[in-house]
């Protein structure tokens, strides 16, 4: 027997989501809306949000007549999800905007569903670590851990701001460091010198597609014993399986703070060789790399939305720097055998191109890269879609699937996944480079 068929979703004006009785789910692969399989759809993933899309219609296919209708009842929306962490996105709603449609905020849509009853969506799961399981967090126990923290620590302001992220803004990395396990974020900096389109902690007023920031960015410097102190707690109650990072969603770039960065680094190194110092950066400033590398960093993660220097410069809009600077920061992380990552925001219909595929496996040949994290970009599709599209960056979609067995074809040795891995996890990093300064 076989399976059925899902049914587009829609909701009402109050928000409440709906299943068509006869139109089908489309999807949307980047350049156009589509008919998906059973085997491209995987019940929603717990802990995964349902949005409704404004000033958007939803789109289904009508079988019997093989075309695609635009369902424009009154009052109506389409929807879409926003799929837990660890999980890849491989298609876009399928919409139709109307000409007073607000931007959408800064989350990644997906394709979402209904069949047999059941939401469901693209997804795959491209990482099985459960850090950041949102069903795997218990707001009072980290409320009660954050109190306990605050009060050992009065004067860090550092942990004061992890407090806000923790509990106003439910940042699993914040909650994670108050429940003592897995990654700890040190978010170091409060200015940025790229202008990405996508940012999700900063948003100029009154800019073109009047987007507003997800939170607000840190507002200071922290100092270097405030960092240490941090990490140094996290290290000494998580053990080698630990993982402290520089460069997190509510700040800017952390190369802004080269001193702070530098000395807490060394601060961490003089005191213990356990656990994981890694930088989540943009790469622009390859002097400080090199100089963080001297001082005991382990790991750096390279955050590009792709390997062609105008598809990467339409996003990030850089300032005083350009691709060459982040492909040497690279360079200097394997010359000097430490781990090396690329946080790779993918999106359908520009990353799994084959101008894209081709760009990313020679930068991956050139810089011996040893894992690409798989992260789905926050961003409104058509605003996206039009700014790559005016540099040539968009094509004809290989699928994503498709596009991912390539890439694993090609790199064999290469890890994929979503999180920034633990010492025992880091196959590529020299054993002996644990650095004591």
């Amino acid at each position: 027997m076989s399976e059925s068929r899902a049914k587009m979703a829609y909701a009402d004006a109050e928000g409440r989501i709906y299943e068509h009785p006869d139109l089908e789910m489309l999807g949307w692969d980047g350049e156009c809306w589509r008919p998906l399989e059973a085997d491209e759809l995987t019940p929603l993933p717990e802990g995964s949000d349902l949005f409704t899309l404004p000033g958007r219609l939803a789109a289904g296919y009508d079988a019997e007549r093989d075309e695609v209708v635009v369902f424009d009842e009154p009052g109506t929306t389409a929807v879409s999800c926003f799929i837990a962490p660890a999980y890849l996105r491989t298609l876009l709603p399928a919409y139709e905007t109307l000409d007073d449609a607000p931007a959408l905020p800064l989350f990644a849509y997906s394709a979402v569903g209904i069949r047999d009853g059941e939401m469901v969506t693209a997804t795959v799961r491209v990482d099985e670590d459960i850090r950041q399981d949102p069903f795997r967090f218990d707001i009072d126990d980290i409320a009660g851990r954050v109190a306990t923290r605050r009060e050992a620590h009065p004067d860090n302001r550092l942990i004061e701001h992890l407090e806000n992220c923790a509990l106003n803004y439910h940042c699993r990395a914040a909650q994670n460091y108050f429940l003592d396990r897995f990654e700890a974020p040190l978010p170091a900096a409060p200015t940025c010198n790229a202008f990405c389109v996508g940012c999700i902690s900063l948003q100029p007023k009154g800019g073109d597609e009047q987007m507003v920031a997800a939170h607000d960015r840190i507002g200071f410097a922290p100092r270097v014993d405030e960092l240490a102190e941090v990490a140094l707690g996290h290290i000494a109650r998580v053990g080698d399986d630990a993982v402290v990072s520089f460069g997190q969603g509510c700040e800017g770039e952390p190369l802004n703070q080269p001193l702070e960065l530098e000395g807490a680094v060394r601060a961490i190194r003089r005191q213990t060789d356990l656990g994981i110092i890694n930088l989540n950066s943009n790469a622009s400033r390859p002097d400080v790399i090199r100089r963080l590398v001297d001082a005991g960093l382990d790991s750096l993660r390279i955050s590009t939305n792709s390997a062609r220097p105008e598809v990467w410069a339409a996003y990030y809009r850089p300032v005083g720097y350009d691709f060459s600077a982040v492909r040497e920061s690279a360079r200097i992380i394997r010359d000097a055998g430490r781990y090396l990552m690329l946080n790779y925001f993918v999106f359908p219909g520009v990353t799994d191109t084959e101008a894209e595929l081709d760009a990313l496996s020679a930068w991956i040949d050139e810089a011996r890269v040893h894992m690409v994290q798989l992260r789905n970009l926050n961003l409104d599709p058509e605003v996206y879609l039009d700014r790559i599209a005016a540099v040539g960056g968009t094509g004809q979609p290989l699928g994503l699937i498709p596009w991912l067995s390539r890439l694993r074809e090609r790199f064999p040795e290469l890890t994929f996944g979503y999180f920034n891995p633990p010492r025992r996890k880091m196959g590529g990093l020299d054993a002996d480079l644990r650095v004591s300064m």
